[in-house]
């Protein structure tokens, strides 16, 4: 069966079994556990995955790549879940269970897919997937680079990150413009979220979106409606605080604490 990739979709279908077997070895191997698989494409990940003892669902927007798979698979039945990844209510996709999540992930869309994952991560303990190599190394970029940002300190208050490895964009059908690589995210053990949530997502936004500036400029309103004129961290760039020093300044500027 032949399928040619679309572009509305992003798609571009791993043809590299050795990098297939890479990506799928970067999961737990625990016995039981729930997968989702996000984009099967041609599903060469698929098929490694139903080698292991785990219970494994597809998730697929596009109706063809879904009546293609379930020729494919056909013993997979219902858990190839016709469905936009984000739009889906995760909770509903193994009845709130946890479940870990894997994928050669669309590119236009990636980004998305780990806010997303963020917002359930009560339920989402890992994730291993393919990215666009530079958005790759946004996520798990630490401070001090230039790669860090917005998606790095809101990734990491959740879950540590690992590049696994980098992919050439040969071993793609059609081959993207850019280089790719797998990451992999485990959820920290110890999560304590005593701090303002809502206000924490809009310190770190608000300070990436003028990363040149220091914090006391642009965190100026907050800044001046909580006295907190002295605070050494405020004369720093973003790039320079530590997922810790955002969670620190939250609780200070947090006016209802």
């Amino acid at each position: 069966m032949n399928y040619k990739a679309k572009k509305s979709y992003g798609q571009h279908f791993l043809k590299d079994l050795s990098v297939a077997e890479a990506i799928v070895e970067g999961l737990s191997s625990e016995k039981g556990i729930n997968v989702l698989e996000i984009g099967p494409g041609q599903g060469v990940l698929t098929e490694l995955l139903q080698k292991k003892e785990i219970n494994l669902k597809l998730v697929e927007a596009d109706k063809d790549m879904v009546n293609y798979l379930a020729k494919k698979f056909p013993e997979m039945g219902e858990n190839i879940i016709y469905l936009d990844f984000l739009k889906a209510n995760l909770e509903k996709v193994f009845d709130g269970e946890p479940m870990s999540i894997i994928g050669n992930f669309p590119y236009n869309i990636s980004s998305q897919i780990v806010f997303k994952m963020l917002k359930y991560y009560e339920i989402v303990p890992e994730m291993v997937g393919m990215f666009q190599l530079e958005v790759a190394e946004r996520i798990v970029s630490g401070p001090g680079s230039k790669k860090y940002g917005i998606i790095s300190v809101l990734t990491q208050a959740l879950y540590e990150g690992e590049l696994l490895f980098e992919v050439s964009n040969k071993v793609f059908d059609p081959p993207p413009k850019v280089m790719s690589g797998v990451i992999r995210l485990k959820r920290k053990k110890n999560i304590n979220l005593d701090y303002n949530t809502s206000l924490f997502k809009h310190i770190v936004k608000t300070s990436f979106n003028q990363r040149r500036k220091m914090l006391r400029n642009t965190l100026k309103s907050l800044i001046e409606k909580n006295n907190l004129g002295e605070e050494e961290l405020l004369v720093k760039r973003p790039e320079q605080l530590s997922v810790e020093d955002f969670i620190y300044l939250t609780k200070k500027l947090d006016n209802e604490s």
